[in-house]
């Protein structure tokens, strides 16, 4: 089971209260947790990554073990402690602003 932290505004788009609990079928991968939570929250396809190509939005980073993955590729395999659920697999929202 992986836990997915998502920031407020997206937790309040998919109407959850709090971290989202995935079971992803195959290795999971950083895309493959992506797919499977548009999967279950089709209201998020497009606000974390683009409709058409798929890449990350700007002003979102994805975060593995305290590690910033924004910039991997989607194929890339997550670690154990995230697919244990040890570790979540954070979606986080940057502030930007002058």
């Amino acid at each position: 089971m992986i836990v997915v932290v998502l920031p407020q505004h997206l937790r309040t788009l998919a109407g959850v209260p709090g971290d989202v609990r995935l079971e992803v079928k195959g290795q999971a991968t950083l895309g493959s947790v992506l797919d499977a939570l548009e999967d279950r929250f089709p209201m998020l396809r497009g606000t974390i990554r683009d409709h058409g190509t798929l890449k990350r939005r700007p002003f979102l980073r994805f975060f593995v073990c305290s590690e910033d993955w924004s910039h991997e590729s989607p194929d890339t395999p997550l670690p154990a402690e995230v697919t244990s659920g040890k570790e979540p697999f954070m979606v986080i929202g940057a502030i930007a602003g002058g």
